[in-house]
């Protein structure tokens, strides 16, 4: 039997990488504000309500490249936004089955929307596993420039990004993320880092998740590469793998008679 070659093609690997490194800038503080808030599927739903606009342009034939396709799943995630935050004001002890519908309407709305189209299920795969291995270093700068200003005003004007400022932020930073790593890596990337460092002081538990995330995204980019799996699901599952150890690290060094 062969020896696995184990050589690594990182013109793929590498702008993978760093695409996963700049999801994660934005996600592991918005991860840790939402497991704080309580509105643990606020990001899964959002993505897919971004995902639904893109498939909409889709179904409308326009360019798949093209800004039309990126004006309709931020404005999908920006409606979603504003109207979650309405809920929340009205309605705050029901939000979390609210935001539970929202993402189960959007998701069979795109089952809907897909259902003629006989590349449907591929691009529906596409959406919700993604496609971080055909990334490009040059299709990266956008998105981390977009971040770079999220994160300057996230960090300088923090104790202002509640009520709505914090919903539409949100929504315009998963929109960018879905179309690079898909629905199931956004929710990973917020929640799982999150979860992993709980318990931790504000300025560690910012280094724990984002260590925990870059540490995820380069075992299940590497593993993905040489098993040829999908990279999203396989990053999804190293992340889990990497918070259950981070995890176990954090508790054995907590005090006695901390929780």
């Amino acid at each position: 039997m062969d020896a696995i070659n184990w050589s690594i093609d990182w013109t793929i690997v590498g702008p993978a990488f760093l695409a996963g490194l700049v999801v994660l800038s934005t996600h592991v503080p918005l991860g840790q504000e939402v497991l704080r808030r309580g509105i643990i599927f606020i990001d899964l739903a959002i993505a897919q309500v971004a995902g639904l606009g893109v498939i909409a342009a889709h179904a409308m034939d326009w360019d798949p490249n093209g800004l039309e396709v990126e004006l309709a799943a931020v404005s999908a995630a920006l409606l979603a936004a504003i109207g979650l935050h309405w809920t929340e004001k009205r309605w705050p002890q029901i939000q979390e089955p609210i935001i539970g519908v929202l993402f189960i309407l959007a998701a069979t709305g795109g089952i809907l929307l897909l259902a003629g189209n006989p590349h449907g299920s591929e691009h529906l795969k596409e959406l919700l596993v993604g496609q971080i291995l055909w990334t490009t270093w040059s299709s990266i700068w956008p998105v981390a420039i977009l971040y770079a200003l999220v994160l300057t005003a996230w960090f300088l004007l923090r104790s202002r990004f509640s009520g709505l400022t914090f919903y539409l932020a949100f929504a315009v930073v998963v929109t960018a993320s879905v179309q690079i790593v898909g629905i199931y890596l956004v929710f990973a990337s917020l929640i799982i880092p999150a979860l992993a460092t709980t318990g931790l002081r504000r300025g560690n538990r910012l280094v724990a998740g984002y260590s925990v995330g870059a540490v995820s995204y380069l075992v299940g980019i590497l593993l993905s590469f040489r098993l040829d799996l999908p990279t999203g699901a396989v990053i999804v599952w190293s992340m889990a793998a990497v918070a259950i150890l981070a995890g176990l690290l954090i508790s054995d060094k907590r005090p006695v008679d901390q929780p």
